[in-house]
This record gives C-alpha cells, structure tokens and sequence, in this order.
C-alpha cells in the first residue's frame, strides 16, 4: 500500500499536462497486477482522470523474473522508455555501500551526518558534471 500512496502522490502531483507515466518497479509485473483495485478500493488513493500508467521492471532485475515478465515487462519493448536501464538507486549503492562501514561504529546522530554527507557529495558530482555528458 505505501507504493500505491508514493504513486498516486507522484502523478497526482505532476499531473498538470502529464496523462501518461512510466513506472519501473523491481516487482512492477506483481505491483501492477492490483494497482488499479487498490486505487478503485481506498479513498486516499486518487489519480487524476485520463491517466495511463506502464508498468516496466528495471533490466537488472527483469533477468531474475519468469520469461513471461519479460516481453510484457522489459524496458526494450516499453514505448518512449528509450534506452533506460531503470536502476538508478541501485547505481548509488555501490559507492553508498563503502561508506557504510564507516558510519557504524558511531552515534547515529553522527551516522546520519556521514551518509548525508556522502549523498550530498555524490550530487553535488553530478551536478558539476552534467556539462561533460
């Protein structure tokens, strides 16, 4: 159900002049199966009228998946997908991850003030670096 709210949160948001949205989930083949039941169903779930919702599922973890998720799922087949790799979080957590260490052996006060700093950090990189892509 919390996805459900961060959807319908999302687009309603959004929804100025967007009818359709593009969600890659790593289990968006099961999400999908009963999104629109859990939205007809629950008065805090509401999405704006005319939306069209596609769900994919990212190319690391579509691999993972039974081969009938994959024609119907796989970012290749989805329109105006383009060549997305639907995994952008995990691309953080690699870095993330070496970082992780460090920050248990502290308060968590202290810990949370690592990790901050590493996000901000790898933002900021990104941010520096958009001019070279």
């Amino acid at each position: 159900m919390n996805i459900d709210y961060s959807i319908c949160n999302a687009i309603t948001q959004a929804a100025n002049s967007i009818d359709n949205s593009l969600i890659i989930y790593d289990v968006g083949c099961q999400w999908n199966l009963h999104f629109g039941e859990h939205v007809d169903n629950c008065p805090g779930l509401t999405l704006p009228d005319n939306t069209e919702i596609v769900a994919a599922v990212g190319k690391f973890h579509l691999s993972a998946h039974k081969l009938a998720c994959f024609a119907r799922y796989s970012l290749n087949f989805t329109l105006g997908a383009a060549q997305v790799d639907g995994e952008i979080l995990e691309t953080l957590w690699a870095p993330f991850n070496k970082k992780s260490p460090t920050a248990h052996s502290t308060s968590q006060a202290h810990c949370q003030e690592i990790l901050d700093d590493h996000m901000h950090n790898s933002n900021w990189k990104k941010l520096v670096g958009i001019d070279e892509c």
